[in-house]
């Protein structure tokens, strides 16, 4: 068993609007919000930015599975996003992992703080982010592997 790869990572939930930006801790101890990214021709160039403010060791993409673990339209959406992120960042690796429920969760967790979903819209995606980095973080700990998979260069 490996031990935790210390270092800062990025978190991205890739959704059609918006896309949400969590990082953690060069530990692992404490995933938090980043910012919320339009969905546009800049999302990816604003993600760049963010990885130089950072230094990531690398980014963590949510794969949005359905609950067999199989790809929708969503997932590739992702698989696509991660990919233009990779072209953009060919020296930071691309690590896409499960996030099933974690936008469920998000809405939980926000719902519980007292937030209407009409007010959480800006930063659910944020939160999904934490939520899904925060998971990986805590796996990679218990099992001393990192979860999911590294995007191969060129990959879709």
């Amino acid at each position: 068993m490996s031990a935790f790869r210390r270092g800062v990572r990025l978190a991205v939930d890739v959704g059609r609007a918006r896309v949400g930006v969590a990082r953690c801790d060069p530990d692992g101890m404490l995933a938090v919000p980043v910012e919320t990214v339009a969905r546009d021709d800049r999302s990816v160039a604003r993600l760049a930015e963010l990885a130089g403010e950072h230094g990531p060791i690398e980014i963590v993409v949510g794969l949005p599975l359905n609950m067999r673990g199989e790809d929708t339209p969503s997932t590739q959406d992702a698989r696509a996003f991660a990919a233009e992120l990779g072209a953009a960042l060919p020296e930071t690796p691309i690590r896409l992992v499960d996030e099933r429920l974690s936008t469920v969760s998000a809405h939980t967790a926000l719902r519980q703080s007292g937030r209407s979903q009409k007010k959480s819209r800006s930063i659910v995606d944020q939160v999904a982010a934490v939520v899904f980095l925060q998971h990986a973080i805590d796996t990679e700990k218990r099992l001393g592997t990192a979860p999911g998979e590294i995007l191969a260069p060129g990959e879709e």
